[in-house]
Formats: structure tokens, C-alpha cells, sequence
């Protein structure tokens, strides 16, 4: 599967830019609003007793945000972020080496918790409870067990599919956040204030026109924008106005609703090539030569998310909606 400049996930060419373009505080940071507030309370609540922040679950779409929102609360908290995934750590080794590199105050921000080991999260438990770990040193009838204490730390873990973590684990954050979708108007001031910290010139229509086809992520949204600004260094001598926004995602292939190439090949496969539906995942993926995983986990969820398919017992199916999109005509017996 090539990249997809509409795919939510972390692209290599992301770094950088989302490094230089995240906000700092919860101030600065856009949309959220309820998880903001939220997080507010927590953390003032927390420094005024002196305590190190309720561990934090963050959950949704990847681009979301998740990241950026753990490095804002270790700078309000006044603590450093260490920052690791769930399949990076393979032994408990690992988990006990990072603990105990931590200060009081300081934020672990796990992504892709969900993606733990078992035996890695036993030993979670009693840090994220006691802030202390069991290491067991040697082996057989020599071994013994070691309680070391921890600083007073607070553990943020992403996911972006919640319902894989373990009840267990679930239970021992006492902070639980989703993530949603941001609507065009933050998206909109997202790609302004990213515009302006790279320096390109942006006027607010060409801002809307990049945000409504950013399909609610600000990842997209930003990763959009360089392609776009790449363009008018190009061909309108720097300047992004509506005009020449739409031509460089006319170019790109993004249409008025986010939807890239292959979000239309698919549409088009079940209307064209199945009657609208239901048609099989197999099937499908069979058709339009991608992996089934990757239909599911990649592309159909916007798609459904949008209401352009639907799920059924029998398979996928085509809504009215897609078919106004592509311009057909929609019948009920379809």
C-alpha cells in the first residue's frame, strides 16, 4: 500500500513538520474543547496538591492529536515527556529501564497501548497504582523478588482502538478522553496558524478550501497544506487563494469531501460492479486489489463514518448519499 496523503496515519515526511507545528499549552491548542476543559480542571487540581496528574487514556483516529495533547500536559504538569509504543516494548526489561529514567511529575506517553503485551501490563499495575515495580532477579530456587519505588509519574496512553485493551488495564486510568473529529471552522484556524508558521501566504477561503476536504484530521490537514503550498511556490508565485488551493487538490486528487482516488474506485466497484450492494469483503478486496485488512482498518472507516457505505450481514453496500456523489442516480431497489 503506497501513502495516501489523506491517510491518518504518521508518515515519514510528518515528523518535522508536525514537531514545529504543534501548540505548546492548552491555550494554543484547537478544538478538544470538552477534553480541554476537562484536562484543565485535572491538572490545576493536581499542581495545587502537589500530586502528579491521574494516569490519562486518549482514544480515537489516529491524527487526532493524541501526541501533541501528551506533550501539553507534561509542559503544564512541569515535567519531561518520554514517549514510546506499546510494540516497542518487548521484555520487561524494557518497561523497568524507562520507569526508572523518570522524575517526579514526568509524563510516559505510550502510543498504541492496546498493543502491549500481557506480561508487560502486569507489571504496569502496581506502577500505575503504587508507583512501585516487582523485579525478579535470578533464576529457580535463587530467585528473589525486588520492590523498587517510582517517582510520581503519569502514564498517557493512546489508542485508536479501545476496545483491544484489556478490562485490567482499562480500569487503572482514571482519566478516560475520546478524541473526535474536528469541523471545518478549527480546521480551518489549524491550516491558518500552520500557514503562518511556515511562512506561505494564505488567505481564509484557501484556508476553508483545505480544511473541508481534510477529512476532520489536522494531520491531514497539515500535510495537505505543504503539497498545496508546493504548488503555489510553482505556479502562483506563492500566494494560496481559494483558486489555486482547489487546482493544486484538483492535481492531487482530493475532491470536495476528502475523498482521494482509491475512496472512489471502491465506491465506484460496489455501484458499478455489484449493483450498489451488499457485496462481500472478500470480494471486494478481491476486485479492486487491495488486502481485506487494509480496506477495513484504511480506507472504510471514513467511508463509513461519512455514510457512503453501510455494514450489513450480507456485506457492503452503497448509500444514496455515495451515489449523489458520483453523480448517479439512486434507486431503492438497489
Amino acid at each position: 500500500m503506497e501513502d495516501r496523503i489523506v491517510s491518518q496515519s504518521l508518515l515519514n515526511e510528518d515528523n518535522d513538520v508536525e514537531y514545529s507545528l504543534r501548540p505548546n499549552n492548552l491555550k494554543e491548542y484547537i478544538g478538544q474543547d470538552k477534553v480541554k476543559e476537562k484536562l484543565d480542571i485535572f491538572i490545576k487540581a493536581a499542581k495545587l496538591r502537589n500530586e502528579a496528574l491521574d494516569h490519562v487514556l486518549l482514544y480515537g483516529p489516529p491524527g487526532l492529536g493524541k501526541t501533541t495533547m501528551a506533550n501539553i500536559i507534561a509542559n503544564e504538569m512541569g515535567g519531561n515527556l518520554k514517549v514510546t509504543s506499546g510494540p516497542a516494548i518487548e521484555r520487561a526489561g524494557d518497561l523497568a529501564a524507562i520507569l526508572t529514567s523518570l522524575n517526579d511529575y514526568d509524563v510516559l506517553f505510550i502510543d498504541e497501548i492496546h498493543r502491549l503485551n500481557r506480561n508487560i501490563e502486569e507489571i504496569l499495575y502496581p506502577a500505575m497504582e503504587d508507583y512501585a515495580i516487582d523485579i525478579v532477579i535470578g533464576k529457580g530456587a535463587a530467585a528473589k523478588s525486588i520492590r523498587l519505588d517510582l517517582p510520581k509519574f503519569t502514564l498517557i496512553g493512546a489508542t485508536t482502538r479501545v476496545g483491544l485493551l484489556s478490562a485490567p488495564l482499562r480500569d487503572r486510568f482514571g482519566v478516560l478522553n475520546a478524541m473526535e473529529y474536528y469541523n471545518h471552522d478549527e480546521l480551518q484556524y489549524i491550516v491558518s496558524r500552520s500557514s503562518s508558521i511556515l511562512n506561505a501566504k494564505m488567505t481564509e477561503s484557501a484556508a476553508y478550501e483545505i480544511a473541508r476536504r481534510s477529512r476532520g484530521t489536522p494531520r491531514i490537514a497539515n500535510r495537505i497544506l505543504k503539497r498545496v503550498r508546493d504548488y503555489c511556490d510553482i505556479k502562483c508565485n506563492g500566494l494560496i487563494d481559494k483558486d489555486s488551493a482547489k487546482a493544486a487538490l484538483d492535481l492531487l486528487e482530493i475532491d470536495k469531501e476528502g475523498l482521494d482516488i482509491i475512496d472512489l474506485k471502491i465506491l465506484n466497484a460496489v455501484i458499478d460492479n455489484f449493483s450498489g450492494g451488499p457485496v462481500g469483503i472478500e470480494t471486494l478486496s478481491y476486485f479492486i486489489g487491495e488486502e481485506l485488512d487494509t480496506i477495513q482498518d484504511v480506507y472504510e472507516p471514513y467511508l463509513l463514518q461519512k455514510g457512503y457505505i453501510v455494514r450489513l450481514p450480507r456485506g457492503r453496500k452503497a448509500t444514496k448519499k455515495a451515489y449523489e456523489h458520483l453523480g448517479r442516480n439512486f434507486c431503492e431497489e438497489s
